[in-house]
């Protein structure tokens, strides 16, 4: 007969609670991507040539480090900061056009690898196992980048306190490069709703469920959770928000918060702006 144990150790009316919809920007499980065990598997997605799930591939990095370089007239002996680094697949890239590097990540595992890589290819590079939302830096980088929608998970609060530091870390009239999703992407992506059983997998390695769900929100906000139901019946709730952009929107956030907004394009490897664009690319600057 198959054992019911486990499962009689469910609470359902917990998960159904947890099924309902959040309040804006609710946070969900704290300990997200520097979880010990998750952190490894993000770092495997990064390095992963056959998925864009964390990083975009090798191809597409070196392209838009190429044009980023280009674009900006970024000269050998200039600074940048890559927030959200990863395990550096653009900061030693951008390391070989000369340029004085530093990035800054909160996965102390991607740190790791970045350092690694960056002694191994000779590289001169500065690595901070740090939550960027807490940099203190003043007036030190000709440019600073966030790239692959990092921007689009943070709340309201927290956007102002990454552009008040960006404002901060950059050189009067330094540049601020990122990149945001569309509305376009969220409906060609759809919302998730499904669940399936796994006897290890992305968030724990040992058996469990996970329920997935999309969430809409007024104003292009959307939620993607995950309810991860372990063995042991422990129930642990992931939350990924992300805030989807219009041009004027990114272009009215960016400029009350002290930035000029440039140029925008459809990604950044210079691909001009097209409307129904799944993502926007901006080059904006300091004033």
């Amino acid at each position: 007969m198959p054992d019911n144990k486990v499962s009689a150790l469910i609470d359902i009316n917990e998960l159904k609670k947890l099924q309902e919809k959040p309040p804006l920007f609710a946070p969900g499980e704290p300990e997200f991507w520097t979880d010990p065990y998750i952190s490894k598997q993000m770092l495997a997605y990064h390095l992963d040539q056959n998925s864009d799930a964390a990083s975009r591939k090798g191809e597409t990095i070196q392209r838009t480090v190429d044009w980023i370089v280009s674009f900006l007239g970024i000269k050998e002996g200039n600074s940048l900061i890559d927030l959200g680094c990863g395990p550096g697949l653009y900061t030693s890239r951008f390391a070989k056009y000369g340029l004085k590097v530093t990035g800054v990540d909160f996965s102390q595992n991607s740190i790791n690898y970045a350092i690694n890589s960056a002694h191994q290819q000779g590289l001169e590079i500065t690595y901070r196992c740090q939550d960027y939302l807490q940099l203190t830096d003043e007036a030190q980088y000709d440019a600073a980048l966030l790239i692959y929608g990092d921007f689009c998970p943070l709340s309201p609060e927290k956007r102002t306190t990454l552009l008040a530091n960006v404002q901060r870390l950059l050189k009067p009239g330094g540049f601020f490069v990122l990149d945001v999703t569309t509305p376009f992407l969220r409906k060609y992506a759809g919302l998730k709703n499904g669940w399936y059983a796994a006897g290890s997998g992305f968030w724990k390695p040992t058996a469990h469920l996970v329920l997935e769900q999309g969430f809409d929100y007024e104003g292009d906000v959307y939620l993607d959770q995950y309810i991860v139901v372990e063995e042991n019946a422990k129930v642990t709730v992931y939350r990924n928000w992300f805030q989807d952009y219009t041009a004027d929107r990114i272009r009215a956030e960016l400029q009350s918060n002290g930035f000029l907004v440039q140029s925008m394009w459809s990604d950044l490897t210079g691909t001009d702006y097209q409307q129904e664009s799944e993502w926007i690319g901006v080059v904006a600057r300091r004033v």
